[in-house]
């Protein structure tokens, strides 16, 4: 009997092992594959994403050309400057200025203070030649010229004076330092805007 039974339950085994072996599937493995389809076919994982690395990217723009060429009447173009000189909370220096001549200058306009805010937004408005200076704030001075080129066209050219706090133990004392052209390029964007009613700044992509 015992020998009936050894005999039957080793023909199963043989038969059972026959059939995995012609279907080429390893129970274990086929286990393992089964648990893995069944995490990555969740919906929210990468099998179910799109991905388009396209998106959410700043864009910029290049800079913007110093003079620029502007179609509007000389006295209303002189009116926008000084509107968006006061939209940016900068001064105009009544004293400096020429307005009849189309030159308008600025007070000097503080855009940094405190050493570590001063140090970052120099290297941003300005070109330092070293490193090893402490800034305790910084301004820059605007001035702008308007150049008629006929009845309704004229170029505007804009220069900025960059100015540093510099100190030195109990002795501190303004630097002027070369401009970057960002002052210049950020107030003809303003500028644009306001004659135009269109920013020449790119919209930027925020993926919906």
């Amino acid at each position: 009997m015992v020998r009936a039974l050894s005999f039957t339950t080793i023909s199963l085994l043989i038969c059972c092992g026959a059939i995995f072996a012609q279907k080429g599937v390893d129970p274990q493995t086929q286990t393992i594959k089964d648990e893995g389809n069944k995490v990555t076919s969740r919906p929210n994982d990468a099998g179910g994403r799109a991905f388009d690395w396209g998106k959410d990217k700043t864009k910029t723009r290049g800079r913007l050309p110093n003079p620029t060429k502007l179609t509007a009447r000389r006295d209303a173009l002189i009116a926008s400057i000084i509107d968006v000189l006061r939209d940016q909370k900068i001064v105009v220096d009544d004293v400096s200025s020429r307005k009849k001549d189309g030159i308008i200058v600025t007070q000097p306009y503080v855009f940094a203070k405190g050493s570590v805010i001063a140090q970052n937004e120099l290297t941003r408005y300005g070109i330092l030649e070293s490193n090893d200076t402490a800034w305790s704030r910084a301004q820059y001075t605007l001035t702008i010229e308007v150049q008629s080129i006929d009845g309704i066209q004229n170029n505007v050219s804009v220069n900025a004076k960059i100015e540093g706090r510099a100190t030195n133990g109990l002795r501190a004392e303004w630097v002027t330092v070369r401009s970057s052209g960002v002052a210049e390029d950020e107030f003809l964007s303003k500028l644009i805007e306001s004659v135009t009613g269109t920013s020449p700044e790119p919209i930027q992509d925020t993926g919906h």
